[in-house]
């Protein structure tokens, strides 16, 4: 087995290729929700902070986690396959989030497929971004995954509406290509915790047309990336995705958008809600956090 970046994560792994439960094609959105709010709830909740409250901004239904002192504003959007996750399936690591930056992190409840295809979740993202900007202060949009596409579809949205821009993307493991055509697709195709397949199966409920998925407005691999916002792109070595992630990042630099990108030797993607399963996940998820203070305090924020 390729390295992995500790033995508590090597552990998890192996048991998780002893039972990786069913094809997610053939669990149906609806079994894997509901054995991801039951592991969520099973799950020690995370830091107590000043505020954590459940709201609607224009209809979107967000949670808003508040620190005592907050210097800036994260819109998070979850990850998913832009099907399942949902508030609670990250509801630790936005505390962890707002607690390691004292930013104010207002979660995306966004609708998911395959009630509501794309763009129903870019539109939702948006909605919150917008709203957040027009706030003022230091403001930046983040996701993991899936979540990482709707956070740069949004920017790309509001760049090409000439609309004002989040200060930063920052993106874990990011779908970028709903394609999924990268050589990573195929060489960590199964059994490493995220399949392709489902990533395929996902990327079909949510964009049915497969003549679309290649279209910019699905998939900002394929965009013109010139006048985005600044970017941390932080992908995993074990990952299906993990070369999207890294050529978005290339691409971005390329474009001349400042990026900081590092891919985090031994881990699989999922690691930014995985701090309880491996120290090397916990870890990586602080360098995260870490980032994103560094960023902040150099956006003005007090």
């Amino acid at each position: 087995m390729d390295q992995l970046a500790d033995a508590e994560l090597a552990a998890w792994l192996a048991a998780f290729r002893e039972n990786p439960g069913s094809p997610a094609r053939t669990a149906g959105a609806a079994a894997i929700r509901s054995g991801q709010r039951q592991r969520a709830a099973a799950r020690p909740a995370g830091p107590d902070l000043a505020e954590v409250s459940d709201r609607n901004i224009d209809e979107v239904a967000v949670r808003v986690y508040r620190p005592a002192e907050s210097r800036a504003t994260i819109v998070y959007a979850h990850g998913g396959m832009w099907v399942i996750g949902d508030l609670e399936s990250h509801d630790r690591a936005c505390r962890l989030l707002a607690e390691a930056t004292s930013a104010t992190v207002i979660a995306v409840d966004y609708r998911r497929a395959p009630e509501h295809p794309w763009p129903a979740a870019v539109d939702d993202v948006v909605t919150v971004l917008r709203q957040a900007i027009e706030a003022g202060g230091p403001v930046f949009v983040m996701g993991d995954s899936a979540g990482g596409t709707l956070a740069t579809l949004a920017c790309l949205r509001l760049r090409d509406e000439g609309a004002a821009l989040p200060d930063a993307q920052i993106l874990a493991y990011p779908n970028t290509d709903l394609t999924l055509s990268r050589p990573s697709t195929r060489t960590k195709a199964a059994g490493w915790a995220l399949a392709t397949d489902d990533v395929a199966w996902g990327a079909e409920l949510w964009v049915p047309d497969p003549a679309r998925r290649a279209d910019p407005r699905v998939s900002p691999l394929y965009a013109d990336l010139h006048g985005l916002p600044r970017a941390i792109v932080v992908t995993a070595e074990h990952d299906p995705l993990r070369d999207e992630g890294d050529e978005y990042a290339d691409r971005l630099q390329r474009a001349g958008v400042p990026t900081l990108h590092r891919c985090e030797a031994g881990l699989v993607h999922g690691f930014l809600t995985m701090d309880l399963v491996s120290p090397a996940c916990a870890a990586a998820a602080r360098r995260l956090f870490t980032d994103l203070t560094t960023l902040s305090e150099g956006s003005g924020g007090d």
